[in-house]
């Protein structure tokens, strides 16, 4: 179904509309889970004594004014009674009782009967308050027992169990210690790890970052009535387990079978794909692996290529011919060739052939996992046993275990998964020993797990229609000022054109690529990355524009001209809970990035929905969290939960997916994946979702030979009139748009598809509205930002931002409930929200790995957790987003209660071509 915002537009305008399939990220546990882990009477009585602390202060001081009148009174009483007054001042406008009350209401009565009166109030409120304050240790006591009763109760649901098994099996091996021990005051060991459980149970209840049990995803589509703005979802109770192994595990043994001299003969052997003679020289990628760290969490091998040169002789001639000769070859069939090719001795020629592998000439790729594996391991097994000798056949077999353990976990409850775990890494670690590794290695994390809580979700097509759906649109407008690879593309472009003329063309892009990187590109990141956007003074700080072009200059006029509207916008509106971004703001900004737009713009969101707050009284309210250019993105990742091996031909996800992006080509232009090379990371697995591959030198493909593009099959060519770099295909005469479907960052991958990145849509935009706008004063060490929307999207929340050094912390003479009480005095000074999102800093910068921390100041255990994650050294700052949606904003529902949630959307924007009534370029 095509959703518009408008009816269908009349040829040569802008067409935009969003996409028909969203990917919801649901969190394992319903909020409630965190309902029971607050303290609503410990709150009501710290807001019952700050209140009254309030009322007291503003009396106290209207008190002792009036006392202050007083004075001449007592001087004429004569005796103590001046300084008994004067006393009691102070101690009144200090908010403290005196030692003897009903003398002071004596004192003041004789003084004046009204003041007395008054006086006598004051005490009485007073005397109230101190009694207040003494019954906190049986509520706190009271109150804390309950809600860590509650923690325990969720500690131990299996969905949570199941999630942190995966996540943290350090923490997952405490926790039962931890629910065992129930004393009414948890020792300082089982504090700690308290206070990490927390962290794991908050994010299950109140973040959507997909991982196991604790975020499971449902894929979904827009249909329904146009007109149709209910965006109320429900998930069921089935909700289905999809495991696959670390390639990185795999590799390590792939890595262990190369290494070996006796094994390595019976591999088959190739020459690096797509090299080619150049001169007297062979001209080839050469690519680098670099081992990621085992004992992260999280870890992938890097891959680094780069072109490189061998000057031919008669022996590498010879091989040449070899190769081009015979299919099959392996490894010890090119040692047996060197050896009667030159007579030599075979020691020397396993050397020689070792150093071909080395210098990366000669290629062993069997045993690599390819990008549309749904099965790393089972293939990995294939290529094993496709060698057909009793070694590899040996390996394969060995890995039937963990083959097991992997196939037996999705069902299993967790004692169960525990056992499959430690099972499937010693039998991993085993199949190393078989194969010789002296100290047998593995990642920390074996196993990748993904949760589907449903395939078939309908959600109502109005949600991103209308006036939403408009607002949306005019924000996407202005993402390009936000996305850090423009400069490269403009850059890109200005090297061609410098190089090759404006229209000109270059048919040899590999060499295109080595020499951007080598000329210009490298030197060129290396002075970007130490480039900060504004400097000391708050002014704009330019890209580096080493090639003078005119498009740079736009692009930072675009964004003086959004930093100049947001600082206006701060000045005469900042003091608001909300402020909308002026249509004349955007359409301005939008107007100066005109020339540097494409024509075809994919757009990926990630959206929360918020029923009704303050200043959006009818909702549904659409909250953006980040957006990526890009064709697939929401569900590229996800593919295999919802790909059917045993289903009929196109009827899975990646083959819907693939038929509705040939679809979406531009007229003349066909999509092509771009790889990023070698799997060194499950983040890069997913289906095939386009009909043709882009295959760089050095790389393999397994889609059929006529979906493949080799890069020397495509040149590069400039298209004058419209002023980009159009890639086209020989074979095909088609443009080639490079489409990247992995979710590595682009820096992460080789250069040459790194560089083929800068001519596709993808696109990072990660949004900063307050850059270049100065901080208001700060109060008590605290400064605020509004909550920034345009219509009914929000682009930014509200957020405050703490010197660390200023939040409370627990003085020497003061128990837990009074540190509880200082942080609401906080909270209320600074007018925050019951519940934020708190990302910690260390000094002038985000702390590395830090992500943002639910904070509930209902709940004494959540601050608790938060305040031992700060970092009060000089210089160190928290950042506290509000909650949006909140509690009572959720849409996302099932049997257990109310899910927060997050839609992963794509919108769609075609501009007319500057060129369609002519060739696509002139050459």
């Amino acid at each position: 179904m095509t959703l518009l915002t408008s009816d269908t537009p009349p040829a040569g305008t802008t067409r935009w509309e969003p996409g028909r399939r969203f990917m919801l990220r649901a969190a394992g546990l319903p909020v409630e889970a965190v309902h029971g882990l607050r303290s609503p009477r410990t709150r009501r009585w710290a807001d019952e004594i700050l209140a009254r602390e309030e009322r007291l202060a503003r009396d106290g001081a209207a008190l002792s004014d009036l006392l202050h009148g007083l004075v001449p009174a007592a001087d004429a009483v004569g005796g103590t009674a001046r300084r008994s007054l004067l006393a009691l001042r102070r101690q009144v406008y200090n908010n403290r009782l005196p030692a003897d009350p009903p003398a002071s209401v004596r004192l003041v009565t004789g003084l004046d009967k009204a003041v007395g009166d008054r006086t006598s109030d004051w005490l009485a409120e007073r005397a109230l308050h101190a009694g207040q304050l003494e019954q906190r240790a049986a509520l706190w006591g009271e109150e804390m027992r309950r809600a860590r009763a509650e923690l325990r109760r969720y500690l131990s649901h299996d969905r949570f169990r199941k999630g942190l098994l995966l996540a943290s099996p350090a923490l997952d091996g405490r926790i039962d210690g931890y629910l065992a021990d129930t004393r009414a005051e948890p020792g300082g060991r089982m504090r700690k790890i308290e206070r990490s459980a927390l962290t794991y149970l908050y994010r299950t209840a109140c973040k959507t970052s997909p991982f196991s049990t604790l975020t499971a995803i449902a894929a979904g589509t827009f249909d329904g009535e146009p007109a149709d703005t209910t965006a109320a979802l429900r998930v069921g109770e089935e909700w289905t387990s999809h495991v696959r192994l670390s390639v990185v595990a795999l590799n390590r043994i792939a890595d262990l079978v190369l290494a070996d001299p006796v094994r390595r003969q019976d591999l088959p052997v190739v020459l690096s794909p797509g090299w080619a003679r150049d001169a007297d020289r062979v001209r080839y990628v050469r690519q680098w692996v670099t081992a990621g760290d085992d004992s992260a969490a999280v870890t992938f091998d890097a891959v680094r290529d780069r072109l490189f040169y061998l000057r031919t002789s008669g022996t590498l001639e010879r091989l040449l011919t070899l190769f081009a000769g015979r299919d099959g070859l392996r490894h010890r069939d090119l040692v047996d060739w060197l050896s009667a090719e030159h007579g030599a001795d075979r020691r020397e020629c396993e050397r020689y052939a070792a150093a071909l592998h080395q210098l990366g000439m000669v290629r062993v790729p069997g045993l690599r996992t390819d990008v549309h594996t749904p099965d790393p391991l089972r293939s990995f097994q294939e290529a094993l046993r496709g060698l057909g000798v009793p070694w590899a056949d040996t390996a394969a077999d060995s890995l039937d275990g963990p083959a097991a353990c992997l196939a037996a976990y999705p069902a299993a409850d967790v004692r169960t998964r525990r056992t499959l775990l430690r099972t499937l890494r010693e039998g991993l670690l085993q199949a190393q020993r078989d194969l010789g590794a002296a100290e047998p290695a593995l990642p920390q994390t074996l196993l990748y797990e993904d949760v589907s809580a449903g395939g078939d979700l309908v959600c109502a097509p109005g949600l991103l229609a209308g006036e939403t759906g408009r607002a949306l649109r005019a924000v996407e407008s202005i993402l390009p000022i936000f996305d850090i690879t423009l400069p490269q593309r403009i850059t890109l472009r200005g090297f061609f054109t410098a190089r090759y003329g404006r229209g000109g063309r270059c048919d040899d892009l590999l060499g295109l690529v080595h020499d951007f990187h080598e000329d210009f590109f490298d030197q060129y990141i290396s002075f970007t990355s130490k480039r900060t956007a504004f400097d000391d003074d708050g002014a704009y700080v330019p890209e580096e524009n080493w090639l003078g072009q005119s498009a740079l200059r736009t692009l930072d006029d675009a964004r003086r001209g959004f930093v100049a509207g947001m600082r206006e916008l701060w000045a005469e509106e900042g003091a608001a809970e909300e402020v909308q971004l002026p249509d004349g703001l955007l359409a301005t900004v939008a107007g100066r990035l005109s020339p540097l737009t494409a024509g075809f713009t994919p757009q990926s969101h990630h959206i929360q929905v918020s029923g009704p707050v303050p200043g959006h009284p009818e909702g549904p309210l659409v909250v953006l969290n980040r957006s990526y250019g890009g064709l697939a993105f929401p569900f590229s990742r996800f593919t295999h939960a919802y790909d059917t091996s045993d289903g009929p031909a196109g009827a899975g996800l990646s083959a819907r997916l693939r038929d509705e992006l040939r679809e979406r080509q531009p007229h003349g232009a066909v999509f092509a994946e771009v790889t990023g090379g070698t799997v060194t990371s499950n983040l890069n697995l997913h289906g095939r979702m386009t009909d043709y591959q882009i295959v760089c030198p050095g790389e393999t493909s397994t889609v059929p030979e006529a979906d493949r593009i080799h890069l020397d099959d495509l040149h590069l060519v400039h298209d004058e009139a419209a002023d980009r770099l159009v890639l086209r295909s020989r074979r095909l005469d088609r443009e080639v748009i490079p489409v990247y479907l992995g979710y590595l960052v682009p820096v992460a991958l080789p250069e040459i598809p790194r560089t083929l990145l800068l001519m596709s849509p993808s696109t990072m935009t990660p949004t900063d509205l307050w850059g270049g706008v100065p901080d208001g004063p700060a109060v008590d060490g605290v400064t605020r930002r509004p909550r920034v929307a345009h219509g009914d999207v929000v682009v930014s929340r509200r957020s405050w931002t703490a010197d660390a050094a200023t939040l409370p912390v627990r003085r020497p003479e003061a128990d837990e409930a009074l540190w509880y009480l200082d942080w609401q005095r906080w909270r209320r000074a600074h007018g925050l929200p019951d519940q934020v999102f708190a990302t910690v800093h260390g000094t002038g910068r985000r702390t590395p790995g830090a992500k943002p921390l639910y904070v509930d100041f209902d709940s004494p255990l959540s601050l608790t957790a938060f305040d031992a994650l700060v970092d009060r050294t000089p210089g160190a700052s928290v950042i506290l987003r509000e909650m949006l949606p909140t509690e009572d904003g959720l849409h996302l529902t099932s049997a257990h209660g109310r899910h927060v949630a997050e839609l992963a959307v794509e919108t769609f924007t075609t501009r007319p071509s500057r060129t369609e009534d002519g060739p696509t370029c002139r050459n």
